[in-house]
């Protein structure tokens, strides 16, 4: 029988810096050859389980250590961060964090120089992986100017140069575009067959995961193993749901229909789906659900007015956009990697001047505003949480904010307290912030925004990294307030699921100005619309178009029924 090329053995792990174990007697064979997803909530200890594999536990982070880690034979603690890197390839969530050259071609070279090969074996090797990953043309450029995918694609060449034969991904697809994390899945498939890989995947979005075949799911929580199967006995279970994890869009939608899964063959591949009598039992569902009338807003908050804006005056990314936003909207604001989603919010927020154009916030000229006082009108909060953290503790990351603002302490502790309980982040309260995981770091940027009460929020890719709870008790949370208060809030996101659950207004940013602008639904069985911005059929549609329901419709109706059930 062939050895597992990773295995844990009762593998426990504590970091100096808690309390508790974040690993607790993990026990895990990898077999070569093999595509392993690895899901948990936040905090589930996903992340430390990937940095058990890459050698930065326990060299980067020490902490206590029982049982036993081999990789490829060699255990992790008497093998250096170095001598693991030439068995595990990393991408990182965020690839711009591990770009060392000054353009891709260097990035790329850099292991192989550091190695001292010659110039001969370099260009060898530069030339195999640009044409395998499909960088030729992007050699001369810099890395921090291509999209999110190429850049993924850049950070993969890195680390597959050294002839890895094990590649973990954490969290792969948080940045990416719907178009783009597809792309990246088949390419991910590719490599595994064509380079014997055997490959790692972290991820939150399961569903976009399963677009390819994979051998194993793994699933934690609270640091143990809680499931390790075939992907189609773990979702037969509904497992995902219990363990607050978002399951398939088409799943829920069986269930709504009152399907059991234990009547489905093939549940982890729409394509094989088989239910018996599947598109009566949906159509007979779908017609017993009535639309209600969308609620319409009709007071202008905000009002842009052919807008433009290029970092090059001459290539505008912004290119004479006039657009609407109005008192109590919950919108999303979609298109493809780098087309101008991001510079629009700091446009509105004046991190950016516009070229041209103009825009008023509730009557009154942006342009007269510093961006501190534009902050108290409209929060934004980024992408990056690093890029937002200033403080040591939670606490104090939060009420910076108010602090400044000349609140009573009294005051202070009362709402930073009471935003914490609703960003699920009340017990870290006393944390460091370098004791969090992405997605935790990310709650703490939002509380540090809510808390401030201001009358419009842009969030930018706000559920990246979250899990279900998290993602479902901050949603409900945005929900509340814009239905309470009347705030408007913009959502920047690459998340299908939270597009259509959440939001009643998506803007399609393409080629500097609006491609279309209508309910989610419409939008997303919109064909020439969803290619041109790198969108994705979400699995309803295709369940919907499989079964002969019109998708506009089903799609509708299903995300009215989850908010009901919500």
């Amino acid at each position: 029988m062939t050895a597992p090329i990773i295995s844990f053995k009762d593998f426990s792990f504590q970091y100096d810096s808690q309390t508790e174990p974040t690993l607790r007697h993990i026990n895990l064979d990898i077999y070569p050859g093999e595509k392993v997803l690895i899901a948990g909530p936040s905090g589930s200890g996903k992340s430390t389980l990937g940095r058990c594999l890459n050698g930065l536990i326990p060299q980067s982070y020490p902490g206590k250590i029982s049982g036993q880690v081999l990789i490829n034979g060699q255990e992790i603690q008497t093998s250096s961060i170095f001598d693991l890197s030439m068995q595990v390839g990393t991408v990182l969530q965020d690839p711009d964090s591990q770009f060392v050259g000054l353009t891709v071609v260097e990035d790329m070279a850099f292991s192989l120089e550091n190695d001292q090969q010659d110039q001969t074996t370099m260009r060898a090797a530069t030339a195999k992986w640009a044409e395998t990953l499909d960088l030729q043309n992007l050699l001369t450029h810099r890395p921090q100017e291509l999209s999110g995918g190429q850049k993924q694609r850049v950070a993969m060449a890195g680390v597959l140069i050294d002839n890895s034969k094990i590649l973990l991904f954490d969290e792969p697809l948080a940045s990416l575009d719907p178009a783009s994390g597809k792309a990246s899945m088949a390419l991910i498939d590719k490599l595994a067959h064509t380079e014997d890989l055997t490959v790692i995947i972290i991820e939150h979005r399961i569903e976009d995961v399963l677009q390819q075949p994979i051998d194993r799911l793994v699933v934690m929580q609270e640091g143990k193993i809680v499931a390790n199967d075939h992907p189609e006995p773990i979702l037969r279970q509904s497992l995902m749901a219990q363990l607050g994890l978002h399951e398939p869009l088409y799943l829920s939608a069986l269930l709504h229909a009152g399907i059991d899964l234990e009547d489905c063959d093939h549940l982890d591949s729409l394509a094989e789906l088989t239910v018996p009598n599947l598109a009566q039992r949906l159509q007979t569902w779908a017609a017993g659900v009535t639309l209600k009338a969308p609620v319409v807003h009709t007071e202008p908050l905000l009002t842009i007015d052919q807008l433009s804006f290029g970092y090059e005056p001459k290539r505008p990314i912004i290119d004479n956009l006039s657009l609407t936003l109005h008192r109590g909207e919950m919108i999303s604001l979609v298109g493809q990697n780098g087309t101008g989603k991001s510079t629009l919010s700091n446009l509105m927020t004046g991190f950016l001047t516009p070229q041209a154009g103009k825009m008023t916030f509730d009557g009154q000229n942006l342009a007269d505003l510093s961006v501190k006082e534009r902050a108290d009108h409209i929060g934004y909060i980024l992408q990056d949480p690093n890029q937002m953290l200033s403080k040591t503790l939670i606490f104090d990351e939060v009420a910076a904010g108010l602090v400044l603002r000349g609140l009573d302490a009294k005051t202070i502790e009362q709402r930073v307290l009471a935003t914490l309980k609703v960003c699920g982040l009340y017990e870290f309260r006393h944390w460091p912030i370098s004791a969090l995981s992405f997605g935790q770091k990310k709650r703490v940027t939002i509380a540090a925004i809510l808390v401030l009460e201001p009358a419009m929020l842009i969030l930018d890719e706000p559920t990246a990294g979250q899990d279900l709870q998290h993602y479902t008790e901050m949603m409900a949370f945005l929900t509340k307030i814009n239905h309470e208060q009347g705030m408007t809030i913009m959502l920047i996101t690459h998340d299908m699921h939270l597009m259509l659950e959440y939001t009643d207004r998506t803007i399609v940013l393409g080629n500097g100005h609006v491609l279309m602008d209508a309910a989610p639904a419409d939008v997303l069985t919109n064909d020439a619309i969803i290619e041109e911005a790198s969108l994705a059929k979400t699995s309803l549609y295709t369940l919907a178009e499989q079964n002969q329901l019109n998708p506009t419709a089903f799609v509708a109706k299903f995300v009215q029924a989850e908010r009901e059930a919500r």
